[in-house]
Formats: structure tokens, sequence, C-alpha cells
């Protein structure tokens, strides 16, 4: 998965998860990445730090979106900064599950046969989540037909 920082011709900045960067080039041709703020689809990329490795081989936080407002006061310490960081991440996968549980269809485990079907024009696009096997995903994939794993968090297990 990738997450890119994205701005619409607005100039509204978001986020949003890909596959891989072809899934990306492929949504945006075909106007399915919109601005979740005004619902524009002239969606570009926005500039991101990029990851860079240390001399000690630790990784420098996650690319960020490069803000134009001066950033909030992190916690001191490099334990306190992931925790915050896994806090927020936690927070979003989260927020992006719900959003999908809310607004899509739970075809359970129908879901391969349901998304082929859209895929080829036997039935109408709707939004859908369910279950898959590996191999069906990876067929799925196969077809170029594009699924993504819905985020599960430990607390969803218990």
């Amino acid at each position: 998965m990738i997450r890119y920082a994205l701005h619409c011709d607005r100039n509204h900045q978001f986020e949003s998860w890909f596959q891989s960067s072809s899934a990306y080039d492929s949504q945006v041709k075909r106007k399915l990445v919109t601005c979740p703020i005004c619902g524009s689809a002239k969606v570009d990329k926005a500039i991101m730090a990029p990851r860079i490795v240390g001399k000690k081989g630790r990784a420098t936080p996650p690319a960020e979106p490069v803000a134009t407002t001066a950033p909030e006061a992190a916690p001191s310490g490099p334990t306190s900064l992931m925790m915050a960081q896994e806090r927020e991440l936690r927070a979003k996968l989260k927020e992006l599950r719900d959003h999908i549980v809310k607004n899509a269809d739970n075809v359970g485990e129908r879901f391969a046969n349901e998304a082929r079907a859209m895929h080829y024009g036997d039935k109408e696009h709707r939004p859908i989540y369910g279950e898959a096997s590996p191999d069906e995903a990876k067929s799925l994939i196969e077809e170029g037909i594009e699924v993504s794993p819905l985020p599960t968090l430990p607390e969803d297990r218990n």
C-alpha cells in the first residue's frame, strides 16, 4: 500500500492510500479519486518529504505532506513519538474501516463473485466489502479488478 498526500484544484489537501502507483494512476484517469471536501476530480499528488534511513539503520518518521502551517508540539522522546504516530495511524485506520462499513454493502463470502460481476458489467457498480481467500483476492487482482484488504485492528479481534 502507498499513501499519497493529494490536493485538488481548489488547493484542499488530503491523503489517500492506494495499492500501487499504477492503481493511483488508473483511478485518477477514471476520475475515481475526488476531493473529500469539495468533490473535485481534478486531483494531483502533493510534494512529500522522503523517508530516509539514518546511519544507524533506523528510519526517520514516515513521509508526511509538506505543511503550510506550524506543526503541533510533539511529545519528547522517540518512544512517545512512535506511540503518538501509532495512535494516529490506528485512529485513521479505524475511521477508514468505519466509513467503509457505513457506506458499503457487506456481501460476505460472495465478495469475489460480486466484484467480478460489477467489473464485467453484469451488475451495477456499488461499494461492497466482504470475505475473500488469498487465492480469490490474487485472482481478482490478476483480472484487473481493484481490491484492497479492509484494515483490521487488534481490538477488532478481541
